[in-house]
C-alpha cells in the first residue's frame, strides 16, 4: 500500500487517507490504485463495516495531480484498466457504506467522489471547486448526470459550468454534503456516523444502499423489489436478533452472528 495512502482498520471502520499534504493531496495514478485497493479489499473483509475517505493536513484533495496526468495519462478503453477508473469503479461499487470527511480543499474528483459516498461531513473551512471547463476539460465521474438530478441544472451549472467556489454552507444548502463541524471535530463526527452504520445489520445496510443506488423505475417494480428483501429480511438471523433485542430492550448485537 503507498505511503501516500494511509490505510486504517479500527473497530469495524477502514480509515483511508490521502497523505500527500504537502501537494495538497493531488492525486497520482499510484495513489487512485492503493486507494482502489482498500476500498475493494473493505467488501471482502469481514472486520469491516464501513469505510471513511478523508485526507491529511487539513486538505481533502486537490484533485488530480496534472505533471503525474501529463506524464501518464489514463488511456481510456483499452485492455488496462486506468487506476483512475479502477477507483472510481471500486467508490461506485462498494457495497458496504463510504463517508466522506472533507477539510480544506476539495477540488475537482475531490467534489466528484463525494456524489458515490453515502454520507459526507466537512468542515467549516472547506472549499469546494470543479474547475474542468476552466482546465479546458468535461465534467467526470458522471457528475454532469448526477449534479443535476442532485441539484437542479441552474445550480448544477454554478459548478460545472460557472466553475464557481462553494463553502461548506452552500455545500450543505445544496445537498452536496450532510453536516459541517469545526475542523478539530471532522474526524471523531466521521467515526460517530461510521460507528452508527457500523453497528446496524450489515445484510439489511448493503441492501438498503443497494436500493438507493439503483436507477429510476416503475414504482411498482420498485415496490416488489423491495418487498422482496424485506421478506427475506424477515427470515434473517439478523431479523431475529434484532426482534429480540427490541423485546429484550437492549441494544442488538449483530457480531455475534458471524
Amino acid at each position: 500500500m503507498s505511503e501516500l495512502v494511509l490505510v486504517e482498520t479500527a473497530d469495524r471502520i477502514r480509515t483511508i487517507r490521502f497523505n500527500r499534504p504537502e501537494k495538497k493531496n493531488a492525486l497520482t495514478q499510484d495513489m487512485y490504485t492503493a486507494a482502489a485497493e482498500a476500498l475493494e479489499s473493505a467488501d471482502s473483509d469481514p472486520s469491516v463495516r464501513v469505510s471513511i475517505i478523508t485526507g491529511a493536513g487539513g486538505v481533502f484533495t486537490a484533485g488530480n495531480d496534472i505533471v503525474d496526468f501529463t506524464q501518464r495519462p489514463p488511456e481510456f478503453g483499452k485492455d488496462e484498466v486506468p487506476p483512475v477508473r479502477r477507483f472510481m469503479m471500486a467508490l461506485l461499487k462498494a457495497e458496504k457504506p463510504v463517508i466522506a470527511a472533507v477539510d480544506g480543499l476539495a477540488i475537482g474528483i475531490g467534489v466528484t467522489l463525494l456524489l458515490h459516498c453515502d454520507l459526507v461531513v466537512a468542515s467549516n473551512r472547506s472549499i469546494f471547486k470543479t474547475p474542468f471547463v476552466d482546465l479546458a476539460l468535461a465534467p467526470e465521474f458522471a457528475s454532469s448526470q448526477l449534479m443535476p438530478r442532485f441539484f437542479g441544472h441552474a445550480v448544477a451549472a454554478e459548478l460545472l459550468l460557472l466553475g464557481d467556489t462553494w463553502d461548506a454552507n452552500r455545500a450543505r444548502e445544496t445537498g452536496l454534503i450532510n453536516r459541517v463541524t469545526e475542523p478539530e471535530q471532522l474526524d471523531e463526527t466521521a467515526r460517530f456516523m461510521a460507528a452508527i452504520l457500523a453497528a446496524k445489520a450489515p445484510t439489511s445496510i448493503k441492501a438498503s444502499k443497494a436500493l438507493m443506488r439503483q436507477p429510476a423505475e416503475d414504482i411498482e417494480v420498485r415496490m416488489d423489489r423491495e418487498n422482496t428483501i424485506f421478506a427475506s429480511q424477515l427470515q434473517s438471523p439478523e431479523f431475529a436478533e434484532a426482534a429480540a433485542a427490541f423485546l429484550e430492550r437492549r441494544a442488538p448485537d449483530f457480531d455475534k452472528l458471524g
